[in-house]
Formats: C-alpha cells, structure tokens, sequence
C-alpha cells in the first residue's frame, strides 16, 4: 500500500558494473550490468517501504540511459522531472568486492548529464506532495555549481515547512575533504536530519565523541543527529538525549547501498512517527537486510519483509 507520504531526491544515477568474481579488479574479466547511484538507491528503498518517491536527474540520450530509466520507472518512482539529455553519456562505475562484503568503487562520470541541471530548473512545482527532502554529499562533489541547486531545492523545502535530511555520504575520489567540508558546513543550518556514517562524521568534524557531535547539533540546529555505524548498530541524537540500538547480524554479501537503505528506514519510521528507538531499529533492519544481496538495491527490502527480520518471526516461504 502506497504510503501518504512523499520524499523528493534529486542525483546522478550510473550503470554499475558488478563483478562476477570477488577480488582486486585487475582480475575480474566479467561483470553483470545493474544499476545504482546514492540517490537512487534512496528513492527506490523509500518506494519499496511504500512512500511516494520522487527523483530529480538528468540522464544521458543513450542506451545506458534507457536502461535506468526503465528500471526506475518498474520500482514505482516519480520520473516527472528526470530529462534525456543529447551529448553526455550515461554515468558509469565499475564495483570491486572482497570476500568480507567490502568493496570500492572507480567512478566514470566525466561531463555526466546531471552536469546540464541548473538552479532554475527547480521550480515549486515539484514539490507537490511532498513531506521531505533528501540531500546527499555524492550530488555535491559532482560540480561546484551543484551547492546553488542544493540551495534552491532546500530553499523552496524551507518555505513550503518541508524537513530536510542529508546524508554526507563523502566520495574523496571526487573531491577533497577541505571541499567536502565547506560544503556540508554551508548546508548543515538547513538540516533537521543528518544521517552520517561514524567514519564520515570522524573526517568532518576531525572527531567522533559524543561532545563533539552534541557541539554540531546544538550550533546547527540539527533536530536529529543520527551515526550509522555498520555491524556496531547506531545512534541518535535528538532533545538533549542520546538513543542506540545494536546492529541486527547477518552474513553480509556486499555492503555497498546499506547505508542508502538505513537512510531510507530512518525516513520511513521518522514520516510514520516512530519512537526514536524504533526509528533506529527499523533502519538498522533495513540496512541489514540490503547487505544479503549483491548490487546497489537489490537487497533493498519491501516493507512486508522488514517486520519480520526486526521481529525475527520465522516465515515460511512454502
């Protein structure tokens, strides 16, 4: 069932490539066609907990492109203001996995069609049933000229009374850390929701202590300050309390898009008025549960298969 409430992303998305062996990269000679991007996975993890997704992109006037756009439009997101572009091909990555679930990514995203978007192309218009905006620090890092975007998309969030998160989700393989720092201190005092891993925290701040995170909150006003941290579980920070629920345990096939399902989780439980402890539980569910699949989203879990992972209710699939 099609919740009542909507979220609004907007980022590139990219044909990923996955390997079909795990291990250094120099050594894998196949790899399966998919489809991912920190944004995407977002939108389509909200659309599968059943929330109206909306996603805001440019995509290249090409093959790749047709693909995406097929496979989002199948995951039921809002496609309205997602444009074929002439000229720029559709973003690429090609993934690396170890035997542990870990891996990295090498992007080829040069003059990436998203590169196309400009601030006045976002009009208030699409914000029509909207309740919140996501953000995530992978658009930034694309473009310098993508901090004005972000500031009329959380503009008009802001005047329409709509909450914010952001996730800084930090690629250094496509800018600094000084860059990425500017940046994110431009846009924190629009946040009401920071959904950052504890490694990501750890190179903005320089720090990870509970003082630390306390000190960003209060000076930012960030209403909601939540620390992923993998298979430690994680935390929130909200009205002077801190709240931490344990990570669930499963064998982890690929970790990449965990993170994307824990921010969608958090979201949906966050929309849905959940207690602060439900809300870390049902996002730690979440992003467990995204780790058991390999790809960007295919481990994304729809809404009836959540419940009873958290609740660990045996089901019987016969």
């Amino acid at each position: 069932m099609t919740s009542n409430f909507g979220v609004f992303t907007l980022g590139d998305a990219m044909i990923t490539m996955n390997p079909a062996v795990k291990g250094p990269l120099r050594f894998v000679s196949q790899f399966e066609r998919k489809v991912g991007g920190a944004e995407l996975n977002f939108a389509i993890g909200c659309a599968r907990l059943g929330l109206r997704s909306k996603w805001v992109s440019r995509l290249g006037k090409d093959e790749f492109g047709r693909v995406i756009d097929h496979f989002a439009r199948g995951e039921g997101i809002d496609m309205s203001d997602v444009h074929f572009v002439e000229g720029y091909p559709t973003s690429l990555n090609f993934k690396e996995i170890r035997e542990d679930g870990s891996g990295k990514t090498f992007y080829y995203r040069y003059q990436s069609p998203i590169l196309t978007m400009k601030p006045e192309d976002i009009t208030a218009s699409m914000f029509e049933g909207i309740n919140l905006v996501h953000i995530t620090g992978v658009y930034l890092a694309i473009d310098s000229q993508n901090m004005q975007i972000v500031k009329r998309v959380v503009q008009i969030a802001k005047e329409k009374g709509l909450a914010i998160s952001f996730d800084p989700n930090i690629r250094l393989k496509l800018w600094t850390i000084e860059e990425a720092r500017k940046a994110y201190f431009e846009l924190f005092p629009y946040v009401d929701i920071l959904l950052t891993g504890r490694d990501e925290i750890r190179l903005i701040l320089g720090e990870d202590s509970e003082e630390a995170l306390v000190s960003l909150a209060e000076k930012y006003a960030i209403d909601q300050l939540v620390v992923k941290d993998g298979a430690n579980g994680s935390k929130l920070y909200t009205k002077g309390t801190w709240h931490e629920k344990e990570a669930f345990s499963v064998e982890a096939v690929d970790t990449v898009g965990a993170g994307d399902g824990f921010d969608a989780g958090y979201i949906y439980a966050f929309l849905n008025d959940y207690s602060c402890e439900e809300r870390l539980v049902f996002a730690n569910g979440v992003g467990a549960l995204a780790t058991t699949v390999s790809g960007d989203n295919e481990g994304l879990p729809y809404l009836e298969e959540v419940f009873p992972f958290i609740r660990q209710e045996a089901v019987i699939e016969r």
